[in-house]
């Protein structure tokens, strides 16, 4: 199955206020591991970025200035999301900006929309059905799940779009190849650890009632993604 992690940054909160796109950051997953594809752009908007929108992601103006613009890299950016699902943290924020880009370009856009390439997965909504009444933004889920972003004192659109990768690969099914550390390159290839067996008998921890609940969410939440019954509950 091919993803795309993605995320955007932006002038100002709501597009309906002329407010645009000016960082895109978007890598490939191919079956739960990255292939080391990305598409990473900065925007000229045509427009001042609010000073609150600065202070969250530090891009400048004057930086912006001699970026391409969404009509410049729009097909690129469309061929790179076509067919895949995207999987986005807080996905209604981030579709609704690439559609508003998509409108502003009209007859001359690859698509009108971007639920005409793409399916979306909200990483924000999977998050909360696991974790309720628990804080489920991005820093608080790296926290969550021992995902170092340490690095990110200010938000950045391919830096979040790394971390939202590896929280949504812990989130969906935990460690993603458990390979055996030989001093190698670490390739995927080199084969699975085997268990040593000691001989005695393995515990049974029953899981608690609400570890239960969180399962069943995962599971429903895989579910909705697969468009019918996920391979856990068939292999059941």
């Amino acid at each position: 199955m091919r993803q795309i992690v993605l995320d955007t940054e932006t002038t100002g909160l709501d597009p309906s206020d002329g407010h645009r796109i000016i960082e895109i950051g978007c890598l490939e997953l191919d079956n739960r591991r990255p292939t080391g594809r990305k598409l990473h752009e900065f925007l000229q908007p045509d427009r001042e970025i609010d000073a609150g929108a600065i202070a969250v992601h530090g891009i400048t103006n004057e930086f912006l200035a001699d970026k391409p613009r969404f009509a410049d890299v729009v097909d690129d950016f469309v061929d790179f999301i076509r067919g895949a699902e995207l999987i986005i943290h807080n996905a209604p924020f981030d579709v609704g900006f690439i559609n508003n880009e998509l409108r502003l370009l009209g007859d001359v856009a690859p698509a009108s929309e971007v639920a005409e390439v793409s399916t979306v997965l909200d990483s924000l909504v999977m998050a909360r059905r696991m974790h309720p009444g628990a804080r489920n933004s991005l820093d608080a889920l790296c926290k969550r799940y021992e995902v170092d972003g340490s690095g990110r004192t200010l938000h950045g659109a391919l830096l979040d779009a790394e971390l939202l990768a590896d929280v949504y690969l812990a989130m969906t099914g935990g460690q993603v190849a458990l390979t055996l550390d030989s001093g190698g390159d670490g390739d995927a290839a080199a084969g699975p650890v085997k268990a040593r067996r000691s001989g005695k008998p393995l515990p049974v921890i029953e899981p608690t009632p609400e570890e239960q609940a969180a399962h069943e969410a995962l599971l429903q939440t895989l579910d909705e993604a697969a468009g019918g019954t996920c391979r856990w509950r068939a292999n059941a």
